[in-house]
């Protein structure tokens, strides 16, 4: 709890931070990406390739969305893969959103900031997705791949006239 806590007051500050690279007309000149990993697959049927979230992912899941329930997302991303799909449920439905499925063999990147610019997306992906996502927004190559037991990674990139901000916060 501690941690939400402490994520809630980034936020925060991060918004008041970045109200002030608001335009004349009020609209919004700041585009902010908070990326996951899936949470924890149910490891039941080791032939399971699209296996769902175990119970703890799915409580991990609920931990997520109650972290965010002061963020107003503008669009949730998500694989095609159940455990994907299940980790963004429970955001998307307090955001009253639909989650967005992306496809990675034909995601254009460079399409996909455009269509984000300007708004506060919430990207779930895997261990090997979401670092890329990651220095591609802040094009650099900071972050590896996550370590296949870590489930707690969590990213926020700032995008502000140019200037980029980024963090990783471990959210247990």
């Amino acid at each position: 709890m501690k941690y939400s806590f402490l994520i809630l007051i980034f936020s925060f500050s991060l918004n008041s931070i970045f109200s002030q690279e608001t335009s004349q007309n009020n609209t919004k000149s700041t585009t902010t990406y908070y990326l996951i990993r899936h949470s924890e697959k149910d490891l039941s049927n080791p032939t399971n390739s699209n296996p769902d979230i175990s119970e703890k992912g799915q409580e991990r899941a609920e931990k997520w969305a109650e972290l965010f329930q002061n963020i107003n997302f503008d669009a949730i991303y998500s694989t095609d893969y159940n455990r994907t799909k299940q980790t963004a449920e429970p955001t998307s439905i307090h955001n009253e959103l639909t989650t967005i499925i992306y496809d990675l063999k034909n995601f254009d990147f460079d399409k996909f900031k455009t269509e984000t610019k300007n708004k506060t997306v919430l990207i779930v992906g895997h261990s090997n997705t979401i670092p890329v996502f990651a220095n591609k927004f802040i094009n650099e190559e900071i972050y590896e791949q996550i370590e296949e037991k870590n489930y707690s990674n969590l990213y926020i990139i700032n995008i502000s006239n140019n200037k980029i901000s980024h963090n990783l916060f471990k959210i247990d």
